[in-house]
């Protein structure tokens, strides 16, 4: 297979979601253009919007006026939050800071996932959170005067960590947070550029609590990382070619797969040429390469926990085996990944094994065939779609509507780019 073209994948959903709540939080009015305009990035403008603020549709140029850091109100119905974690676990930070009550619901999916992870720094703040038994959704959290944190996180969380800054800055007190290892920064990048005084030495987090406002600030969205490494996996496969994708973010928190295509043979180069928001944006151009397997583990991992299921897709078609460690991670999310991945590719044919945080696989060149399921998550949807792709490789997937919550375009592009 031979590929090449340019593409401009969709807007960073990490920064879409930041850049919504920043302008509602606000003082005056932001612009954002290149906004993802996908089903999770549409959560967070509904709940906003039931919170009070004034928040357009989804467009590639909008403009948001905030109503400032006190001035959400109480909801009168409660906060649907689809199938996003980010929209839910950044949101309840805001709430815990407001003197409201709202209660924080979601699809199934959602409703599975761990909650007490931010629920525990959040009452240790002095808001009251309410979860069941299972400790996912709903989750009711009665907010209010919150008091200053020191946190030690258990678990390397931006969602977690953003939530306490966000907390700390709507309810105007000091906050530090040490993490087990780096993760995506977007939050303090963007609070920074905002005027607010967030400060990172290495894996601890400082915010004072002299801001008394987040000033309103133009957003362009760069492309999402996680969306491109589809694309960069999918030419590191070829026999030829390049992909060069465009004005993607090269946040150093989020090059982990990058880095990693690269350590495995192919070619991979970008250059870190503008800053944006506090955001390096950058080409990337990946050439194909003979891929070997690789072992990972440690400090990368967080650097790139959406994108194992794709590695592990591209690792059957690498000589050796790849081992996968310290991503237990992986069995909170949309689903339990390490275990849906594992299956599927031994649906397929390909083999692989499961570790208690992660999972091995033997590349080969056999044909791979069979059917998926993808448990209604987009992240396998994506990653067997690049796999089934491949020239020989013939993959049913059960759920393809699933990359809606944050590819909406990801089969048309496929076609384009494959060929197919």
């Amino acid at each position: 297979m031979i590929v090449a073209g340019r593409l401009r994948v969709p807007g960073d959903k990490s920064i879409s979601h930041r850049a919504l709540m920043l302008a509602a939080l606000g003082d005056g009015t932001s612009r954002i253009t290149r906004i993802l305009e996908s089903d999770d990035v549409r959560s967070t403008a509904s709940v906003l919007r039931r919170l009070g603020a004034d928040i357009p549709a989804l467009a590639a140029d909008m403009t948001v006026t905030g109503v400032g850091l006190r001035g959400l109100r109480a909801p009168t119905e409660s906060l649907d939050c689809g199938n996003s974690g980010t929209t839910t676990r950044l949101m309840a930070g805001v709430v815990a800071a407001l003197p409201v009550t709202a209660q924080f619901v979601g699809d199934a999916s959602l409703s599975r996932r761990p909650m007490r992870r931010v629920a525990k720094p959040l009452t240790a703040m002095g808001a009251r959170v309410d979860l069941p038994p299972h400790g996912g959704l709903p989750m009711t959290i009665y907010g209010g005067a919150l008091k200053d944190l020191d946190w030690e996180s258990e678990v390397a969380s931006a969602q977690v960590k953003s939530a306490i800054l966000l907390a700390g800055v709507v309810g105007g007190v000091r906050v530090t947070i040490d993490e087990p290892a780096p993760t995506r920064d977007h939050t303090e990048r963007m609070l920074g550029a905002r005027g607010v005084d967030v400060v990172r030495r290495g894996t601890r987090i400082e915010l004072a609590p002299a801001h008394r406002c987040i000033a309103a600030a133009d957003t362009i969205v760069p492309g999402d990382p996680s969306s491109a490494a589809f694309f960069a996996a999918l030419a590191a496969l070829a026999d030829d070619g390049e992909i060069t994708l465009e004005d993607v973010c090269v946040n150093e928190t989020r090059t982990g797969f990058f880095d990693t295509l690269r350590g495995m043979g192919a070619e991979v180069e970008f250059r870190r040429d503008r800053l944006s928001g506090g955001e390096w944006i950058s080409p990337i151009v990946v050439k194909p390469g003979a891929l070997r397997g690789i072992h990972i583990g440690g400090e990368i991992v967080p650097s790139m926990i959406d994108e194992l299921p794709l590695l592990a897709c591209v690792a059957t078609r690498a000589e050796g085996d790849t081992v996968i460690t310290g991503a237990a991670e992986l069995r909170v999310k949309e689903s339990d990944r390490i275990a849906a991945v594992v299956a599927n590719l031994r649906a397929v044919g390909a083999d692989a094994s499961e570790l208690e945080d992660g999972m091995r696989i033997v590349g080969s060149r056999s044909p791979l065939r069979g059917s998926i399921q993808t448990h209604g998550d987009h992240r396998l949807a994506m990653s067997f779609g690049i796999l089934g792709a491949l020239p020989g490789n013939q993959i049913h997937i059960d759920d393809r509507e699933c990359v809606a919550v944050s590819y909406p375009s990801f089969w048309s592009d496929l076609a384009a780019i494959a060929g197919s």
